[in-house]
């Protein structure tokens, strides 16, 4: 039997495989979406307004920029590609990469003004095109799927543009980067919804809160929520140090007068930062939790 997505849910793409697929998937379900019955490309499932429809991120790009889906799971080298840089964007923090400029370690070349006439291999021909125009380098782009670095080493073209996680296949094939063009990571993005739209009033909210419990959990991930015992006379030093979200949390101690409980929520950079600090105040008791979800 086939699912037929309901008129008033928000069409939301999933990527079908890969790393990229689990990570969205383990964000949605600690934003609290269910997604145990996404089992691979063609999959759709109907939670909480919205239609979770399993695609290949190119293909989600594609329908998004033609106005078939509402939103999207997609890189930033996709989004670029399909030109949707104006629509609303949220940063996910994973998925980290560099779009560059790469050529042969032994071509001579310096930079990518040296690659006039040259033949580009990539997997992003709008991206690549575009790019080398507004820097008024004339070159042919040869838009390839599969691996692009052994294409360039064997010479087939005279650089590449491509993404670049570790380098270690750029080292590997003796290719060195020329320019990094942009910084990449995954990103949600919507199209901007007709709110005088009646019939998209309900796909509107879907997103809305989709939006407001991906940045929860997103938030909660940089965050650390600390409980710990301190001096009494040293709370003001410690309300200096660890201000919290907005002021810490004093409790009393059954028994003691002399020591305090205090919860704060902190960023975990500064509270491994400042963990001697905190001993310094006299700290005891110190635990550190991440917090499922936090919304400022």
């Amino acid at each position: 039997m086939s699912f037929v997505v309901p008129a008033s849910s928000a069409r939301l793409a999933v990527p079908s495989k890969g790393r990229l697929r689990e990570e969205c998937l383990a964000l949605l379900s600690a934003a609290g979406f269910p997604t145990g019955m996404l089992h691979g490309a063609g999959s759709i499932a109907s939670v909480d307004g919205l239609a979770l429809i399993e695609m290949r991120p190119r293909d989600a790009a594609a329908a998004l920029a033609a106005g078939q889906l509402d939103a999207a799971f997609l890189a930033t080298d996709l989004v670029a590609e399909y030109a949707l840089e104006e629509l609303p964007t949220l940063a996910l923090g994973f998925s980290r990469s560099e779009l560059v400029v790469a050529s042969r370690d032994d071509d001579g070349r310096t930079g990518i003004a040296d690659l006039e006439g040259a033949v580009i291999a990539t997997h992003l021909p709008g991206v690549t095109t575009r790019t080398f125009a507004e820097k008024g380098i004339g070159i042919t782009v040869m838009a390839m799927g599969g691996s692009l670095e052994g294409i360039c080493a064997a010479g087939f073209a005279d650089a590449i543009v491509d993404l670049r996680e570790t380098g270690t296949s750029l080292a590997t094939n003796r290719l060195r980067v020329l320019e990094v063009l942009r910084r990449c990571e995954a990103l949600l993005v919507r199209r901007r919804p007709d709110r005088e739209a009646q019939a998209q009033a309900v796909s509107v909210a879907a997103l809305d809160d989709l939006v407001l419990r991906l940045e929860a959990v997103l938030t909660a991930r940089r965050q650390r929520y600390v409980m710990l015992h301190v001096p009494r006379e040293r709370l003001d030093d410690l309300r200096t140090l660890m201000p919290g979200l907005a002021s810490p949390t004093v409790l009393p101690l059954a028994g003691r007068e002399d020591l305090v409980a205090v919860h704060f929520v902190v960023g975990q950079e500064q509270l491994w930062s400042r963990l001697g600090d905190l001993r310094a105040l006299g700290a005891t008791g110190i635990v550190a939790l991440q917090p499922q979800a936090l919304l400022p």
